[in-house]
Formats: structure tokens, C-alpha cells, sequence
């Protein structure tokens, strides 16, 4: 039996007034999602358990099946893997946006999705302005850059901010706090960095053109180098990972699966979804499970537009599911569902359990008509937990 997961990241909300109480999942238009629900079984999914950050990194893990009080290490040494980078013992990894500061608030953690050209071009003008061998700037995905501290006197033993949870806030009330002795030093010399940062990023020609839409530095979700157990020795089954982003392809790769590069996957509502569903397709042929992941519906959520909620949540059941029912033939077991919540009105991750829907060939179907947070909940499944939800996709006991 082949398996694949389709992952609308961040696609659950709560009920809008503007949409008549509904939420965007209700209000979209989702006619293969829900044709999978109506044939499949539902329930709900924690994957941001109490006492771990409200990260992307974190739910995916969960959904996958990996205890993140067991496993996580913070979301910069898994990016850097990603990359290709190892990253030594003495040296600390942070996840660092480019971001929008204006007037001492900050603006938008993604400083206006940034290009991947301007993004690389200011990632090296920063390392060359700092010219401190022990401070470097990785460049990732548009916005999304890394930030590696080298040498014995750093720590991951800091409290940060998520960005994209303190879009509105002032900038000195954020900035990052030692969580005991060992980190004091860390967050002195990242605070310093962070605020140094604007005046030199407020020089590239790029910022001056673009308004300084990227004039500040922003770290977080340290931590040192992670150790998984592999997925197939985990599961007995060889998986690959489809995505655009950096923690996700990190993630698949630190617990062995294979990285499907798929040209045009921007991580963005303009990504490449016919794309990722040829590469899900292909990957199928010598791989028997399939994590497909969709970065839109998160970032439209975080920027919180509705419009584009709505169209995001359209084009992954169109474009991702339905160009995926159209065009694969063979037996397979089928999952949908978001990673976390990220309600239009908050504009951050929160903690509530997120609808999933399990389609089986031959499977018994619960009473589920419409994919969504509210259906799901009556769904048979219930509310599930820790790897229950990857343990019966795969059918282990």
C-alpha cells in the first residue's frame, strides 16, 4: 500500500463574521477534499502540545509521528541541515528572518516576502559588514535566512520572539532574554546585532529602492545539532518529503527521508502546485509514503488577508488534491490536513487540535460530509494524539 499526507500549512482558523460565522475551511470551495472526507474517516489531531513552542517545526513533527519533548532541538539546526551545512558542536543555530521595522514596531516578520535574489544579495552584504568570523548569515528562502554563532561562549539558552507572532509590537519589548546564566552573553550579543543590523541594511541600494522593506535582522528557535531516529526504521516504510521550505526538507531529511526538489516552489501562494504534485507522483514510484507540504495558506494567514486565505485553500484542493485524484492510478491510502491553526484575527499559531480526514481504498466511511474544524470534531477518529495519527495512516498497531 502506497501513503501519501497532503499538508495545507496553517489552514485551520475560527469563525469570521465576514464569512457568516463560518471559517475559511467552511467557506471555501474544497469539492475533493470533501469527497475524500465523505469516503474516508475524520477526527482531530493535536500537534502543538502545551510546553513546546507554537512552531511549524514542532506540528510537523508531531503529525510524523516524533514526540517533540523527545526530539526537538529548535528550529535554526534543523533548517541548517537543509542546507546541506553540518553544523559543528561549538556552534549555536538560529532560524533569522529579514524583517520590516518601522518607528521601533515590528512591522511584518517577512519583510514584504522578500525576493529569494534581493534576499541572497543582502544575506552577503551583511557577512561582509559584520566581518566577525565567528557571526555568519545563511541564506534560505526569501525571508527565511539562518544565523550561525561559533565558539564555546554561545548558548542556545535564550527566550525569543516568533516574528511573525509580534507583527504590531515594539521591537525593545521582544528582543531576546537569557533563560539562565549560561545564555546572558548570547542574548547581549544578539540584541546588539539585531539593532547594529538596521543600520546596515538601511545603506544596500536594494532597501533604499524597495523602501527598506528588509531592514532588520531577526533570530530565533536556537538550538545545537538534532538527532532522530529514522523514519523507516521507525515506521518500516521509506517516506520522501515535498516542500519549498527549508524547516520541512530539514525536518525529512533528519529523520531520512528523501527531498524532492520541485522548480518553482517558492513557499508562497505563487508556488509550483502542478509541480509538486508530478514530483509526489514520481516519488511514488520507489518510495511508499509521501509527505506533500503547502507553505501558502500559512503565509496569507500571517499576513491576514482573507481574500487570500480563501484562494490558497482553493488552489491546494484544486490544484494539489484534485490535479493529484485526476492523474495518479494506482492503490493508495490518502490523508489532508493542516499542520496548525493560524486564526485571520490573531495572525499566529495557536495551540488548538486541527481537523484531519484518513481515505482508505476499501475502507469504511464515517458520517463526515464536509472537510472542515467543526465537522471533523464529530468525525470517528475523535481526538487524537502523539504518533496515533501516523501509526493508523500506516495501519500499525
Amino acid at each position: 500500500m502506497k501513503h501519501i499526507i497532503f499538508l495545507m500549512d496553517g489552514a485551520a482558523d475560527e469563525p469570521i463574521a465576514e464569512l457568516g460565522n463560518k471559517t475559511p475551511l467552511q467557506a471555501a470551495k474544497t469539492p475533493n477534499i470533501d469527497s475524500l472526507a465523505k469516503k474516508g474517516r475524520c477526527g482531530t489531531l493535536v500537534t502543538l502540545p502545551e510546553g513546546v513552542p507554537t512552531s511549524s517545526d514542532v506540528a510537523n513533527m508531531s503529525i510524523l509521528g516524533y514526540d517533540p519533548f523527545k526530539y526537538y532541538t529548535g528550529r535554526g539546526p534543523i533548517e541548517l541541515v537543509s542546507k546541506g551545512i553540518k553544523q559543528a558542536d561549538d556552534e549555536i543555530a538560529f532560524r533569522c528572518n529579514f524583517i520590516t521595522e518601522k518607528d521601533g514596531i515590528l512591522m511584518d516578520y517577512s519583510a514584504g516576502h522578500l525576493s529569494p535574489e534581493d534576499s541572497e544579495t543582502l544575506v552577503e552584504y551583511f557577512n561582509k559588514e559584520i566581518k566577525n568570523p565567528k557571526i555568519r548569515l545563511i541564506y534560505g528562502v526569501s525571508y527565511r535566512n539562518l544565523l550561525v554563532l561559533k565558539g564555546k561562549e554561545f548558548s542556545d539558552k535564550v527566550n525569543y520572539s516568533k516574528p511573525d507572532d509580534e507583527q504590531g509590537t515594539e521591537i525593545k519589548k521582544i528582543l531576546l532574554k537569557p533563560a539562565s546564566k549560561e545564555g546572558e552573553y548570547t542574548a547581549k550579543i544578539l540584541n546588539e546585532l539585531i539593532l547594529k543590523s538596521k543600520s546596515i541594511l538601511e545603506k544596500h541600494p536594494l532597501n533604499i529602492k524597495n523602501g527598506n522593506k528588509a531592514n532588520m535582522i531577526w533570530p530565533w528557535s536556537s538550538g545545537k545539532k538534532p538527532n532522530f531516529e529514522s523514519f523507516q526504521k521507525k515506521f518500516g516504510i521509506k517516506g520522501a518529503i515535498i516542500s519549498a521550505v527549508d524547516v520541512i526538507n530539514g525536518l525529512g531529511i533528519c529523520v531520512g527521508m528523501d527531498i524532492m526538489k520541485v522548480e518553482g516552489a517558492t513557499g508562497y501562494i505563487d508556488t509550483n502546485y502542478e509541480g509538486k504534485v508530478d514530483a509526489a507522483i514520481g516519488a511514488l514510484e520507489n518510495h511508499d509514503f509521501v509527505y506533500l507540504h503547502v507553505e501558502a495558506p500559512d503565509e496569507v494567514s500571517h499576513m491576514g488577508d482573507l481574500k487570500l486565505k480563501l484562494k490558497a485553500i482553493e488552489y491546494f484542493d484544486k490544484r494539489i488534491v484534485g490535479n493529484f485524484l485526476k492523474k495518479y492510478k494506482g492503490e493508495i491510502a490518502i490523508a489532508v490536513l493542516p499542520d496548525h491553526p493560524v486564526p485571520l484575527k490573531l495572525r499566529k499559531h495557536t495551540r488548538d487540535p486541527v481537523p484531519f480526514l484518513i481515505y482508505k481504498p476499501n475502507g469504511k466511511p464515517d458520517n463526515i460530509q464536509k472537510f472542515d474544524e467543526i465537522s471533523c470534531k464529530k468525525g470517528s477518529y475523535g481526538n487524537l494524539k502523539g504518533d496515533e495519527f501516523v501509526r493508523e495512516l500506516l495501519r500499525l498497531n
